[in-house]
């Protein structure tokens, strides 16, 4: 989703296991705190461009408001659910996908300029396997459990859209985990557990009820919604949006 979407954040129906966004969004705004929740998948191209264009809407946005600093969440979005564990070959999903090889060429186009004004060079002739991406999420979650993922976002973008790594295989998983400055060996032992498997497919449902159907999908404070991968000064309006939600 390419098209700038404002809207109220909506409440799906009630479910007890209610994720962390989805309480963000049915909660009042807090005195003082500004969250940004962001939808993704780690292969998506445009989710990583959003995420470039974000830190720069953000690196603006602290030159407006240096005491107020934003607090970024990822939340799942898987963008091929029904990928078998190990992938498959890329270019029998791009073929599937595209139905040719010049329709996929002149979608990549847009995304290889738009990478480019953002320094992103992807390299995507470096995939060899369209992966399934449950586990990345799981991975990102376990960070995100224990402080921040956003080194670890970075670096599955880079294994995956750079490197031309499969961030299917749990083996790389947890090598990224430690480029990322997190254990290697315990994010290998999360991911041999199959723990928050069940608990990522939730949110994934629970983010489509909420009406969200591409990715990547910012909501600010829970109240303010962008799709797509805005530019920068969209970003900084939602922010400020928000802030002035929060001064009120």
């Amino acid at each position: 989703m390419r098209r700038p979407l404002w809207r109220r954040g909506r409440r799906g129906a009630h479910n007890e296991r209610e994720s962390a966004l989805t309480r963000r969004m049915n909660a009042p705004v807090t005195e003082g705190t500004l969250t940004i929740d962001v939808i993704s998948d780690v292969v998506c191209p445009w989710c990583y461009i959003g995420r470039r264009r974000l830190g720069m809407a953000l690196a603006q946005f602290a030159t407006e408001a240096p005491s107020l600093r934003p607090l970024v969440s990822w939340h799942p979005f898987q963008l091929n659910p029904d990928l078998p564990s190990e992938g498959i070959d890329r270019q029998v999903y791009l073929a599937n996908k595209f139905g040719n090889s010049r329709s996929a060429a002149e979608i990549y186009a847009r995304v290889l300029a738009a990478g480019k004004s953002v320094g992103i060079d992807f390299a995507l002739d470096r995939i060899a396997r369209q992966p399934n991406t449950l586990d990345a999420h799981r991975l990102i979650s376990w960070a995100q459990a224990q402080g921040s993922a956003e080194e670890l976002v970075e670096r599955l973008f880079r294994a995956y859209f750079l490197e031309g790594r499969f961030i299917g295989d749990r083996n790389v998983l947890a090598d990224v985990a430690g480029e990322a400055g997190l254990s290697a060996q315990a994010a290998r032992a999360h991911l041999a557990s199959d723990e928050g498997a069940a608990t990522i497919a939730e949110m994934d449902r629970r983010v489509r009820e909420l009406g969200v159907t591409g990715v990547p999908f910012f909501i600010f404070s829970g109240k303010f919604a962008v799709s797509g991968a805005q530019d920068p000064a969209v970003l900084v309006r939602a922010m400020d949006a928000a802030r002035g939600a929060i001064v009120a």
